[in-house]
């Protein structure tokens, strides 16, 4: 399907932008007239990514999130959010609800199952030392 709008944010790795990112997505997703719940999901999913690159993909160093969307002429946002991290070892284990790399910080380790459950589908790229790519797709008008 064609493409009919698209954008791309690079930010810092750092907590604060995880905000920005969540609301510049929303609203670039609102042109299709969602319904009133599809924003705050698109805003879940992405702070929940987003997060995953802080926390987890930069652990230990800083380095750049990419965030970008595109409109489907069919009414599809895909979102994605990358970074060039330390990566993922083992992407089934760390997609496992409760999973975490960091329990001794409190982790809930259900970033993942959030995003499976606000977002239509989601997939995640990774190899160690590589960083990680996570690619969402939602629905947002009904072609029927």
């Amino acid at each position: 399907m064609r493409t009919i709008n698209q954008m791309k944010l690079e930010f810092s790795s750092i907590p604060e932008n995880e905000g920005f990112a969540r609301v510049a997505v929303s609203a670039f997703a609102v042109q299709l007239n969602p319904t009133l719940d599809v924003p705050a999901d698109i805003k879940t999913a992405v702070s929940e990514a987003v997060t995953n690159a802080i926390v987890h993909g930069y652990a230990e160093h800083a380095g750049i999130v990419t965030v970008s969307a595109r409109l489907q002429g069919d009414g599809w946002l895909e979102i994605t959010v990358s970074d060039q991290g330390k990566g993922i070892a083992n992407i089934a284990q760390a997609m496992q609800p409760f999973f975490t790399t960091q329990p001794e910080k409190e982790r809930s380790g259900m970033g993942f199952s959030v995003m499976q459950t606000f977002m239509d589908d989601v997939r995640v790229e990774s190899s160690p030392g590589c960083g990680a790519t996570v690619r969402m797709k939602k629905r947002l008008e009904n072609n029927a």
